[in-house]
Order: structure tokens, then sequence, then C-alpha cells
């Protein structure tokens, strides 16, 4: 494959960057989780980095989480913030209101209050939303929006990766023409890239079909950008030009950018002031953020080259792993890093699973209901030599 530049291999350019190869434990009772086992026990692996097609990135030990916090510490040292203000937790959200071109960002504790106090403030007297029917504020945040906001969500989409301007029209005209007491519609949600529909990112014609009709009719637009990098990669959009289209962008600090937990809402700085007072009175004030902090902001640095490298990598490595016998992954239409896995009657999943995490520290996730198995692509795939990756699975292909 082509290096980065010339006289820079890949191993060099993660050494430059100071993302040294530590070992990464994968949870074995996380979601599509693989079928190795148990990770807290020793393994004939020795230290090999462990790679992962489970996850959007690598998912840290506690031993190792603080090891990187203080390698991260001993090149630079990590300044403390006082309830979110100052320090390293100032310096992220600088980062990301550059990065989305926003007036300003702040640091929350979930994705969940990010996207739940964003569509509250958005909506002010309003109390309907419209929503993607898969997204993560519909199916995955408790009925939040009902319960604690008071607000009604209304969604669009069912059985699709994502609603289209046509729909969005319908419902609004249907909302207006059936609904005797008008309470109001006041947002519009979009979720980019979508996780219940594999990782498909949106086509930037739709979305700008629906924002731009949405800024004339007046509604506010809030993105659910937890893995908006990832769409980045794939699609070739900015992430600034992703933003642009909305009037706030959450963005996860723990799905790529490895830190234990943490969200990142950007925005207009007279709507982000009025945040703070938002995640005080439910109950989400914490004292220190900066193990979360420093941890994010260590992996946005550089997140758009080593994400570009990462496509090349993945490119020569699917490609390669077709060609061996019985194996074949495919694209989702629209995808970014998550792909469909298919093996043969004469392969045992299992088998190879647990060969290649116990014999190579590589996990595997497991074929779901439709049978393929979720392939997910990420940056554990840079920490070990490709070759030594694709004979590892080679080999395990010929135990039979």
């Amino acid at each position: 494959m082509k290096e980065r530049n010339e006289g820079t291999s890949r191993r060099d350019f993660f050494k430059i960057g100071g993302l040294s190869t530590i070992p990464l434990l994968i949870p074995p009772m996380a979601y599509g989780m693989s079928h190795a086992p148990d990770v807290q026990k020793d393994i004939p692996h020795g230290n090999k980095p462990a790679v992962n097609f489970i996850y959007d990135g690598p998912m840290f030990s506690p031993r190792d989480y603080l090891a990187k916090l203080n390698e991260i510490d001993k090149a630079n040292p990590i300044e403390i913030d006082y309830y979110s203000s100052g320090g390293v937790t100032k310096a992220l959200e600088d980062e990301f209101a550059r990065i989305t071109g926003k007036e300003k960002a702040i640091y929350l504790p979930t994705g969940t209050m990010a996207n739940q106090l964003a569509i509250k403030l958005l909506n002010g007297s309003n109390t309907k939303v419209i929503v993607p029917d898969n997204s993560h504020v519909y199916r995955d945040e408790a009925d939040a929006a009902q319960s604690v906001h008071n607000l009604r969500l209304v969604p669009l989409g069912k059985d699709k990766p994502y609603f289209e301007l046509e729909e969005l029209e319908n419902a609004i005209s249907y909302l207006n023409e059936n609904e005797v007491f008008k309470s109001g519609l006041g947002t519009v949600m979009i979720e980019n890239p979508v996780r219940r529909a594999d990782g498909t990112v949106i086509p930037l014609e739709t979305i700008k079909e629906i924002t731009d009709y949405c800024r004339e009719q007046g509604y506010k637009l809030h993105l659910d950008g937890a893995r908006i990098h990832i769409a980045s990669a794939y699609s070739g959009v900015s992430v600034s030009e992703y933003a642009s289209y909305f009037d706030t962008v959450y963005i996860s600090l723990y799905k790529y950018l490895n830190a234990g937990s943490g969200a990142m809402l950007c925005g207009d700085a007279a709507f982000i002031d009025q945040v703070p007072h938002q995640i005080k009175i439910l109950g989400g004030t914490m004292l220190r953020n900066w193990s979360n902090t420093a941890m994010a902001l260590h992996y946005l640095n550089g997140i758009d080259e080593r994400w570009n490298l990462l496509l090349q990598t993945a490119s020569y490595f699917i490609s390669e792993l077709n060609k061996l016998d019985g194996v074949g992954i495919t694209p989702i239409e629209n995808g970014s890093n998550v792909y469909d896995l298919k093996l043969s009657s004469e392969i045992n999943p299992k088998e190879l699973t647990d060969y290649l995490y116990s014999t190579h520290n590589i996990s595997l996730g497991r074929a779901n209901e439709q049978g393929p198995i979720k392939f997910k692509i990420n940056e554990t795939l840079l920490e070990r030599d490709i070759h030594e990756i694709l004979n590892a699975w080679s080999t395990g292909i010929d135990i039979r």
C-alpha cells in the first residue's frame, strides 16, 4: 500500500502522533460481543496490541486507560478543570467549536443529555419534535423527551435508514390538518450516521433538502452526530459542513475518541450559555472531567488524517480477505465503517473467532438472526502490521 508520506511508515506515523501500541481489552458482555473467552484471563498471544472488528474504536481496560492518561500527561501536562470550567475541558470545548464552525461548545456527561437538552431548548414553547423512527433519541433514551421535558416526539421513516423531504412535508401537513389544538412543531432532528441502520450515512443532498425546507418554515434543527467523524471520513464531507446545516450538533467522546464517557454539544453562544443551568438541575454537573476530556482531546488531534489512512488500509485489507475461500465482506448501501461478513457453511464462526482471539488477540463479532456478522473497521486495524493480521485470518480459515 502507499505510505502516508515518503519515508514514514504507518507504525512511524503513530509514534509521531503519540499513539503507542498498548494492549487493549474488549469487554465480553458488551453489545455485539464476540465469541472470545473471558478477556480478563491470561491468553497466549502475549503483548500483541488488540485488533477488534466489533466497535468503532478500541476499548481500554482500566489499567490501560490509566497508562494512556499518564502517557498524555507526560507529553503535555493535563490541566485540571473545575466544574467543567478551564483546563483541558475548556481546551476541548474550544477545539470542538473550531472543527464544527460553531460559536461555542460545552461538555456534557452523556450523549442522551446532550440530545435531550438540545431539542428541549431549541423547541422553546412548542411541544412537538420530529425525529427519525430508528434514532437514538426515539429508541434509546428511555422516553426522556416525554417524561422529563414534556415533548411529543413524532417519528418518521419507519423501516427505513432515514426519512426524506417528501415524508417530512406530508407529516407536517397531516399534523396541521388533523390536530384541533395547535401545540406547535419547533424542531426537526436528524441522526447521521445512523447506528440502527448499520452506520448508514445520509446523502448530503437529502440533508440539504430537509434543512433548507426547515429553515424556510422556521423550524430549528439538531444533529445527533455521535459518530460524525466516521460519516465525514466515508462521505468526504467535512464535519464543519455537516454542522453548518444545523443549529446544534452533538458528538460523542467515547465512540472513537476513547474517553471513558462524555459528549460535546455545539451551537451558537447564546444557545450554549443556557446549557450549564440545565445540566445542573438534571444532576449532571461534575466536579472534575479532565480524565475524559484529556483522552478525547488527545485522540481528536489528527483524527482526520488517521481515518483517511484507515480507509486506505481497510480497502486493501477487505479486498485481501475476500480472496480467502469462504469469506465474503460487502459494504452497506450508503455505509460507513460497518460491513456484512458472511462465511461459507464449511467455516465454523465460533471456532474462527475463538482461534483469532486466543492466538492473535483479534476479536470478531457474532452473526445476528439474519446471518451476516457485522464487521466494523476502526483504528485498531492500524495497530499491527496488516499482513500479520491477514495471515492470522488465513490460518484460522484453514483450520476446519
